[in-house]
């Protein structure tokens, strides 16, 4: 499911991890920027993906800082209702870079912690506090 757009947090294959559907669902709202989610592919209707929240409703957001898509002067606001994600290797990614901002109804849960291999085991946390 990560793919090589997860690399480097996530392993193509060999790992087992613990997603959070239950809590999402009770608190839609706790989303926050740098979480990890599963969420429903908006260019592939059934297809699952991993991807990280880069922006919430309201925020600013660069569209592409690596000016691979687009410039990197050009921001966009995030609609109502819809969140900016990003692959964490971005080079390989698919991600709001090429097809904009994505519904939150998409989002199925979030990524809780790597369980396996026991010498990878890492709780996920959020590393974003702020945006720059």
């Amino acid at each position: 499911m990560s793919g090589p757009s997860m690399l480097p947090t996530l392993a193509n294959s060999g790992e087992v991890i613990i997603e959070d559907c239950l809590t999402y669902r009770l608190f839609p709202h706790k989303l926050a920027r740098g979480d990890l989610i599963i969420l429903e592919s908006p260019i592939a209707p059934g297809r699952m993906i991993c991807k990280r929240i880069i922006g919430l409703p309201g925020d600013t957001i660069c569209v592409d800082p690596t000016g691979q898509y687009a410039p990197s002067t050009e921001h966009v606001v995030v609609p109502k209702g819809h969140i900016w994600i990003s692959g964490d290797n971005a080079a390989a990614s698919r991600d709001s870079r090429m097809y904009g901002p994505v519904p939150i109804a998409l989002v199925k849960g979030r990524l809780f912690a790597r369980i396996w291999p026991p010498q990878s085991f890492t709780i996920f946390k959020n590393p974003v506090t702020y945006i720059e």
